[in-house]
């Protein structure tokens, strides 16, 4: 695995991805290096070849990461700053389609006018200029590309989208909100939530893969983010499906799934929520999940606020923070 080598460590983390904490614990079998570019706060984490390409959200710039480990940059600068509540928002997530880059991206920042990039998919040719795909967005988190289609998760719509080549766009899926028992919501307000009542949350949607025909999402939940409220569910890339599939829940806040070659399911949880500091330090995981049985393996704990998880081959992943570290893990022997 020659791009996981030449590593470079530095310290420091963005302070809008509530600073640095004790350091990740990986699992057994499993070897950690981590690398940091201070003041970055690192998304979207997809392959192009022998290169890592990787979206920073502070300062709406794309990176491809050779062998050498230097980042380097291209495209334009995309709009960036901080949304509605106050997270960062940018060029989610970059992915090589075809001849072109493809970048989905977030929503205007506050405090800036609309743009013609925002909410939008937008190709980069290898000429580094840009062109909408489409702007039919209103916060475009994540997406896969799949026979020419691209499928875009819109997270303030918490919908599914499907755009054709053609630019002919289809809602594949809203999903509804979902009910929490008061169990979990007393400890945040006793007097507001009352024995015997249900709550409702938004079922904002994530992260996206796709697995032997069927799409598989993350349901991150919406706030309060009560812990355990995170979901996956999926349904069939084909057709249309009445109600989606119920795969997993009992999650924190799951932000990105990926699968790897043998087939388990990885799942990146962003952290458990609380009130006065917000997602909290440290609380954030990446699980591996058994297809044949209910089994959950923490394969990295620790984590304050991560975005992606990508598998790199058969033995190696790679896990982006907003506090600009880019985690790699190596298994250390096949299965």
């Amino acid at each position: 695995m020659r791009p996981f080598c030449a590593l470079i460590i530095v310290t420091g983390l963005l302070s809008q991805a509530a600073g640095a904490g004790a350091e990740p614990a990986v699992a057994p079998g499993y070897k950690l290096e981590t690398f940091n570019m201070p003041g970055a706060a690192f998304a979207g984490l997809s392959r192009d070849a022998g290169g890592l390409l990787v979206s920073d959200l502070a300062s709406g710039r794309l990176y491809r990461r050779g062998v050498d480990g230097k980042l380097v940059t291209f495209g334009p600068i995309f709009p960036h700053g901080l949304d509605v509540i106050g997270d960062p928002t940018g060029p989610y997530r970059v992915v090589r389609a075809g001849d072109v880059f493809v970048v989905a991206q977030g929503w205007t920042p506050v405090n800036s006018d609309e743009g013609p990039f925002d909410h939008a998919l937008v190709a980069i040719d290898a000429a580094g200029q840009a062109r909408v795909i489409s702007s039919d967005f209103w916060n475009p988190f994540d997406f896969i590309v799949s026979g020419g289609t691209y499928y875009v998760i819109d997270s303030a719509r918490n919908s599914i989208e499907r755009l054709q080549a053609d630019g002919r766009k289809s809602t594949l899926m809203t999903f509804h909100r979902m009910a929490e028992a008061v169990t979990g919501l007393r400890s945040l307000s006793p007097t507001e939530f009352a024995e015997g009542n249900s709550y409702e949350v938004d079922a904002v949607p994530t992260g996206i893969a796709l697995r032997d025909g069927r799409l598989y999402i993350a349901l991150f939940g919406g706030f309060p983010f009560l812990a355990g409220a995170g979901k996956i569910v999926s349904l069939p890339e084909v057709g249309h499906a009445l109600k989606p599939q119920l795969d997993v829940e009992g999650l924190n806040a799951p932000v990105s799934i990926a699968f790897d070659n043998d087939g388990e399911m990885l799942v990146l949880e962003h952290g458990t929520y609380d009130q006065k500091e917000g997602f909290r330090k440290g609380s954030g995981r990446l699980l591996e999940l058994n297809k044949m049985t209910p089994d959950r393996k923490v394969i990295l704990d620790g984590l304050t606020r991560p975005v992606s998880v990508l598998v790199w081959d058969e033995r190696g992943l790679v896990v982006s923070e907003l506090g600009g570290n880019l985690h790699f893990l190596t298994r250390e022997s096949a299965r």
